[in-house]
């Protein structure tokens, strides 16, 4: 059965889901500023893909989870409830896909940083580095995806992660990883050019939900 999304949060990525949507021939049924003000029937028929602010999120991920039938979290700056947030998804036995970022490039990224830092940090005196770089719009910093960056390299390495960030003009979004060494230097790059790829990261993210059940983050669906 196809399936209908609802998208929370009509800023410059609900805009961009909106017309992955409509190139994919899968059905908008709305597009909110205010989420809880959806109806509850049909709510329980559709997919909700959140792009909102991590304080919209925080007041209505209970909503979310109780409501509706998946829910794709494509916000950031929930770390620290990041729990209790899934707990009470699978409290309530909703499927949530979250991610801090839903390029398909980006996981790639992680996935190279993993298995580059557990070489560097076997063989040399390496010392990690993380900087991004997005437009002024963004809310969090750090960045949610060079959160996970980080995490990702100090778990794989042992290292001790320090993370700088800018916003800059209209920079849809670049992270960049170093590895510094007393002979040489390993960077390790990824650079959006719009915020389309996330679009359609959340779009297959969306669909998931038809085949998956539980609270899962996106890397571990993809790769």
């Amino acid at each position: 059965m196809a399936i209908k999304v609802v998208i929370s949060g009509y800023g410059r990525m609900g805009h961009m889901i909106e017309s992955v949507l409509q190139r994919r021939g899968i059905e908008c049924a709305a597009c909110s500023e205010d989420i809880t003000a959806t109806p509850r029937e049909l709510a329980r028929e559709c997919v909700c893909i959140d792009f909102t602010t991590p304080d919209a999120f925080r007041a209505n991920y209970r909503f979310l989870a109780e409501n509706f039938k998946a829910t794709v979290v494509g916000t950031t700056g929930w770390n620290d409830i990041q729990e209790e947030v899934k707990s009470y998804f699978e409290k309530c036995g909703a499927t949530m896909i979250y991610a801090s970022n839903f390029s398909i490039g980006v996981n790639i990224l992680f996935k190279t940083a993993e298995y580059l830092s557990r070489l560097a940090s076997g063989v040399g005196d390496y010392q990690t580095a993380i900087e991004e770089i997005h437009h002024i719009h963004k809310l969090d910093a750090p960045s949610g995806t060079a959160i996970s960056l980080g995490k990702i390299v100090d778990e794989a390495g042992g290292y001790n992660t320090p993370i700088t960030s800018q916003r800059i003009g209209e920079v849809p979004g670049i992270h960049t990883l170093t590895l510094t060494g007393g002979c040489d230097k390993i960077t390790l790059s990824h650079e959006a050019f719009s915020r389309e790829g996330l679009a359609q990261g959340a779009v297959e993210a969306a669909l998931m939900t038809e085949r998956v059940s539980g609270v899962h983050e996106f890397k571990d669906l993809i790769i």
